[in-house]
């Protein structure tokens, strides 16, 4: 929605927008909005495999002209509730703003056991098959 907005008012303009959830037993997570519901959340995740989806949407002229779906597969081990209440702690500063509240790139890696799928994915972006649209359509050079 954000990008269609921007797209309107820009039609000569390329506008990228992208999410991501977190899908786990077929319902989608969005952030935490509280230390205790970050909590709740890895709780769940805990010991459990879950996935990332971030979508992209591309718009040229005022309409979208291509759209992606990436998809990542986590699966996190079985952690403490006394380490789990430190990361929190810890963390809570950048993981309020993450699906899942965590941040591979960060201490958030710890959580995990398992890891399928491309990391631009599972930082937001699915930015491979972004560039080789780019490329393809010739906005970008090759």
């Amino acid at each position: 929605m954000k990008a269609r907005k921007i797209a309107e008012r820009q039609p000569d303009a390329l506008v990228l927008g992208c999410d991501q959830v977190l899908e786990f037993k077929g319902k989608a997570w969005g952030k935490p909005e509280t230390p205790e519901g970050a909590k709740r959340q890895l709780l769940q995740l805990r010991g459990q495999k879950h996935q990332l989806l971030s979508a992209v949407v591309l718009y040229h002229e005022a309409k979208p002209i291509w759209r992606h779906v990436g998809k990542a597969r986590l699966t996190m081990h079985s952690f403490s509730d006394a380490w789990l209440d430190g990361y929190i702690h810890r963390n809570w500063d950048s993981i309020r703003h993450s699906a899942g509240a965590y941040l591979l790139e960060q201490e958030g890696i710890r959580l995990f056991s398992e890891v399928e799928g491309d990391y631009f994915t599972i930082l937001g972006l699915p930015l491979l098959p972004l560039l080789g649209y780019l490329r393809v359509r010739g906005f970008i050079d090759t």
